[in-house]
């Protein structure tokens, strides 16, 4: 797979500034010691301040003995591009990195089937169904890319904010809605709403200004930025989660020695489930932040109201899920995808995708 020509015009530079600020990746020797260096989730969230960054700075230090350590950024903080993580993983120029699959799908769509729009309405959904496609990610990064996956991250569960009553997501017809990928917005189009893209530094402003009538975010995240402030209504169905995987280019994880491997591996493994706790506790959190079931920053002037998923909502969900979701992926992500999906999420879900 090549490289996108704006990404080999600015690989000399990217490589001689994160081997200046990150080094190579892994120095070890078979019983010296081992230095890591990382390229975390997103920074200022809950993931990176509390978990990634702990984990990383102190703990894998505690877990072997201090024979690992390891020092991390985040990859929004740190100069490098979302869109750019899969093939600086691939070069070896990011030895250990995170990538967000909703990204990635830009360039490799299968990537980001675990998590397409409306799929997991709620953590209990999410983890089985990752559970049914976790071993055949694994396989894709290595051999596509090169990379070998150490651990599957989840962010609070992104759902709908609205400035006008609703009771089902059939009323958000004819309404604007902010939205952050081509799913979603495929999605908001299939429902007769009016998706618009807007990013997130933009939102709370685009619903104050009537640039938009609804937004799809985090439930902490939209609460953290004021949407109380500027909308009356939330959801309580996930839209999506944005999933995030942590990995290693194949030939810096292969030059560590087997032990250190099994420390990272372990250690890596249980930060994963702290993080996954995490995104369910904020996913609650948020929702009861923004009702005002709990203070948080400060008292509410106006607590939001909660619109419970419905029967109608599920109904709704899963025929958008089998006649919109499911086949636009399919037109973007090919009979490979095809095959994917009936291996791997057919005999459970019961759901067929078909080539067009």
């Amino acid at each position: 797979m090549g490289l996108p020509g704006s990404l080999w015009r600015r690989l000399p530079i990217l490589c001689i500034a994160w081997a200046l600020c990150i080094g190579v990746g892994a120095a070890a020797a078979a019983d010296g010691p081992i230095r890591l260096q990382i390229v975390g989730g997103l920074a200022g969230v809950t993931q990176f301040t509390k978990l990634e960054k702990p984990f990383w700075e102190k703990e894998i230090a505690e877990r072997s003995g201090g024979r690992i350590t390891g020092t991390i950024k985040s990859f929004d903080a740190g100069g490098l591009r979302g869109q750019e993580m899969m093939q600086l993983m691939r070069l070896g120029v990011v030895p250990f990195g995170t990538v967000l699959l909703s990204i990635a799908s830009g360039d490799d769509p299968e990537l980001n089937a675990v998590d397409l729009p409306v799929l997991n309405p709620d953590m209990k959904t999410l983890r089985r169904t990752l559970g049914l496609f976790r071993e055949h990610l694994g396989m894709v990064l290595r051999t596509r890319y090169d990379i070998e996956l150490l651990a599957v991250y989840a962010y609070p569960a992104q759902v709908l904010y609205c400035d006008k009553p609703f009771t089902s997501l059939d009323d958000l017809a004819g309404r604007k809605v902010r939205t952050s990928s081509v799913a979603q917005f495929e999605l908001m189009t299939a429902l007769g709403a009016v998706p618009v893209l807007v990013p997130f530094a933009e939102m709370t402003n685009a619903l104050r200004d009537g640039v938009v009538d609804c937004a799809i975010t985090g439930t902490l995240s939209g609460y953290e930025i004021g949407l109380p402030n500027v909308t009356t209504h939330v959801h309580a169905m996930a839209i999506s989660w944005g999933l995030s995987f942590f990995g290693a280019n194949l030939a810096a994880w292969k030059a560590l020695p087997p032990d250190a491997q099994q420390i990272i591996r372990t250690g890596v493994a249980d930060l994963e489930q702290r993080i996954w706790k995490q995104a369910e506790a904020d996913t609650e959190r948020g929702l009861a932040c923004n009702t005002g079931k709990i203070v948080c920053a400060g008292p509410l002037e106006r607590p939001m109201t909660l619109v419970p998923t419905s029967d109608g909502d599920e109904a709704r969900r899963n025929h958008l899920l089998r006649e919109v979701v499911l086949p636009r992926w399919i037109e973007r992500c090919g009979e490979g995808c095809v095959k994917a999906w009936n291996t791997y999420f057919a005999p459970t879900l019961a759901i067929e995708a078909k080539a067009k």
